[in-house]
């Protein structure tokens, strides 16, 4: 790494602890409306907004551009709200602002057996292993390394604490772990609504999307059951949980049955997503 290279990754680093310190400065609500509302002004001007809104047409062919256009900015919106709550996590959920709904189906989960459990980047995503938390279960958790390796440092080690069972970055050396994990009694927990390479082809929102088998390969590998989770913003910095279980077929063919696993855990992301479409992350790369 050049030298270049390195004052790009502090400085990089720098700005970020800034901004984080100063949304960690501020009142919850003030700094989640703050940061919202600005990056609502500045990410429209960026090219992502062009692959939201191109994403959005693909998703809603009947959707208006003018509709497109709200659709999107209230993501961003919902984006930067996002990013300075992350440094407000313990105080959301000390207070709770995190309604679990319905309460007792999730009490009914954390008394069964180990289970999978994935979300997707909807709402306040980060908010979603606290649940876990509650009930006191040990949840082992999954990540994207971030580019700049000093932010993917400060992130991991504020995440860490939210994931008692270990966090690990995506690597196969990883899958062997979740894998051992897994059939020793543990929680995983995964973000599985990005598009995965080299993943397989399900239906999204219409549309064939290369999806991230994993999560049904395990479930269906361990006989533990699979859910989905979503936390969607009611109100400023306040958050309703919802969980789904999600049908992990065991016939003798289990290519066909990770296959249906993980078109039935992406049908319930876009069941999800239908539900509050300004939530969810329209910007990165979804469809071929």
């Amino acid at each position: 790494m050049g030298l270049l290279e390195r004052a790009k990754i502090r400085i990089e680093y720098g700005v970020f602890r800034l901004v984080a310190a100063l949304a960690a400065a501020l009142p919850l609500e003030v700094a989640s409306s703050l940061s919202g509302r600005l990056w609502r002004l500045i990410a429209p001007r960026l090219s992502r907004h062009r692959r939201a809104l191109d994403n959005l047409a693909l998703a809603f062919p009947d959707m208006s551009l003018a509709e497109r256009q709200r659709v999107a900015l209230a993501m961003w919106d919902n984006l930067g709200r996002t990013f300075a709550e992350f440094v407000h996590m313990k105080q959301i959920m000390a207070e709770q602002r995190v309604t679990l709904e319905p309460l007792d189906k999730f009490e009914a989960v954390a008394k069964g057996p180990p289970f999978i459990v994935c979300t997707l980047h909807l709402g306040n995503w980060e908010l979603a292993s606290q649940a876990a938390l509650h009930f006191g279960l040990p949840l082992a958790g999954v990540y994207q390394k971030l580019t700049n390796p000093l932010v993917n440092r400060w992130t991991y080690e504020q995440r860490r604490s939210a994931y008692p069972g270990g966090l690990f970055d995506k690597s196969p050396a990883t899958s062997r772990a979740l894998v051992k994990l897994v059939k020793s009694g543990g929680y995983a927990a995964f973000v599985a609504d990005l598009r995965e390479g080299r993943g397989i082809q399900v239906p999204f929102f219409g549309r064939p999307a290369r999806s991230n088998p994993f999560p049904a390969a395990l479930a269906r590998m361990t006989g533990m059951p699979l859910y989905a989770v979503c936390v969607t913003r009611t109100k400023g910095a306040h958050f309703v949980m919802s969980i789904e279980p999600v049908a992990v077929p065991t016939s003798g063919d289990r290519d066909a049955d990770v296959l249906a696993a993980t078109a039935a855990l992406q049908a319930r992301f876009e069941a999800f997503v239908r539900q509050a479409p300004e939530q969810w992350m329209w910007a990165h790369r979804r469809w071929d």
